[in-house]
């Protein structure tokens, strides 16, 4: 495989993921490293940054869904882009196979340094139905297809006959009882709640919101009595909440579930509309590298955020993020690591910018990434939420207050964070959106209907009687008009 001539033949810095590390990274050392006669290149299936705390909101109407992500083209102009997937990388010969986005043939690219941000996916289960039957919220296009989703139901439902069928329109299942699952059912009920006040054939108490957690509390970040007056919340909202519960079968949207551990039936219902947001795992593309890598398919680091074999750390290869198993040095991370995590990974974004540059440029010093926990916040919809920041617990509207302005802070890029205030601004001011958008799926539908020549008209079949008697006839109706 030939070596690609489209790109700079400058000494190469190649990220890989342009997610929060990935573009914090590029962000940080595209001027330093042009300088420095070399280039900063960054590879990635999308042409945008995800930022993932605000899909719950994405799916409740709150946030438009572009001001959740931040462009590529426009905040990385000194960063060589390329849309495509990084498919295999031999680091012995610092060579990445590369392919494209848009299929092409696959290419080869060298490189200097590289840093292995590809973040994670979902985290499934071999559950039956669950592939067909459910939905993530990693991605900004999932939030969208959620949030029509749900109106569509609504809508659809308001039309049926009070019975089993309306009921299904009308079940929303969430599983995962993180800060995701929580946040994304809360901003939902929300919505949903907004489209019925809407809609005079259906009441409120005809929608059912069910949250499903297999351990036997929720949001292991929040304390214990956080977390129980979080449940005690949602209950309260008519939310079921079933701690200690799974998800066994989802074929053809009849959900099965059981109790844990000991697997026995738990209940049994139908929905159009299941949720999973049970956790994320490392990006699987790290095995096609020969990157060391953990039982959990992280790859292995020292604080200094280096990439680290057997044999310590390995020359101009670095990571931060999900994708990765960076030690936790204050001690609190979930097996010694750091967890996966939006604070996380923009801490060691920026301080991995850094090593990279004192590193090759002797311009400081490599330091070892140790942080300090400001807790954690999360809004369950409009004025609600939880926060325990510094170990200060808050609840309501302080919480959610909290929340936002934390997160407003934390959205990268200025022009970013002025469209998702202004998001806010207008949703305080005129409420939820709550219209649906039709046809996501299916944009041409229209068009073709409309350049599809109606059916062609069938003549009915001539009369069998002699043509003859027919004239007679007509000649006849013809003189008694006329006289």
């Amino acid at each position: 495989m030939a070596l690609n001539q489209q790109f700079s033949d400058r000494p190469r810095i190649l990220v890989v993921g342009g997610g929060y590390v990935g573009l914090y990274v590029a962000h940080k050392l595209q001027k330093k490293i042009k300088s420095h006669g070399g280039i900063v290149t960054l590879v990635d299936p999308l042409p945008y940054m995800t930022y993932q705390p605000f899909l719950p909101e994405v799916a409740g109407g709150n946030i438009e869904a572009r001001h959740a992500v931040v462009s590529h083209r426009t905040h990385l102009k000194q960063t060589e882009l390329i849309t495509g997937k990084v498919t295999s990388i031999d680091h012995a010969s610092r060579t990445a196979t590369i392919a494209p986005a848009d299929g092409g043939e696959p290419f080869e690219l060298t490189y200097r340094d590289v840093v292995m941000a590809a973040g994670s996916i979902t985290r499934t289960f071999p559950i039956d139905g669950l592939k067909d039957q459910g939905i993530g919220l990693k991605t900004i296009e999932e939030a969208v297809a959620l949030r029509n989703q749900l109106l569509e139901r609504i809508e659809t439902a308001s039309l049926m006959a009070a019975g089993p069928e309306r009921d299904r329109a009308l079940t929303f299942v969430v599983v995962g009882g993180g800060f995701a699952g929580i946040e994304t059912i809360t901003e939902i009920e929300d919505l949903a709640r907004a489209a019925v006040r809407k809609n005079d054939r259906l009441e409120h108490s005809d929608l059912r919101f069910v949250m499903v957690e297999a351990m036997g509390r929720i949001m292991p970040e929040v304390t214990e009595s956080q977390a129980v007056w979080v449940v005690a919340h949602l209950r309260s909202r008519g939310i079921q909440v079933l701690l200690n519960t799974s998800l066994a079968s989802a074929v053809d949207g009849r959900l099965k579930l059981i109790n844990m551990p000991d697997k026995t039936p738990a209940d049994e219902f139908e929905t159009d509309t299941l949720i999973w947001t049970a956790g994320v795992q490392a990006n699987p593309m790290v095995r096609s590298s020969d990157f060391p890598i953990d039982e959990r398919g992280r790859i292995r680091a020292n604080a200094e955020l280096r990439i680290t074999g057997d044999n310590g750390p390995l020359e101009n290869a670095w990571t931060a993020g999900d994708v990765s198993a960076v030690p936790d040095l204050t001690g609190g991370g979930v097996g010694g690591f750091c967890v996966p995590n939006a604070q996380h990974a923009v801490r060691q974004a920026k301080l991995l910018a850094k090593n990279i540059y004192a590193q090759n440029n002797g311009v400081g010093r490599v330091k070892e990434y140790k942080h300090k926990n400001l807790g954690a916040v999360a809004g369950f919809g409009q004025y609600k939420g939880v926060a325990n920041i510094m170990g200060f617990g808050m609840r309501g509207l302080p919480a959610w207050l909290a929340h936002r302005g934390y997160h407003g802070m934390a959205m990268p890029m200025f022009e970013r964070k002025f469209r998702v205030v202004i998001s806010w601004i207008l949703s305080f001011v005129f409420g939820r959106d709550t219209t649906q958008l039709m046809d996501l799926q299916t944009p041409k539908r229209q068009f073709r209907e409309a350049a599809t020549p109606p059916p062609r008209k069938v003549e009915a079949p001539a009369s069998s009687a002699p043509a003859s008697s027919g004239a007679a006839k007509s000649d006849s109706y013809s003189e008694s008009a006329k006289s």
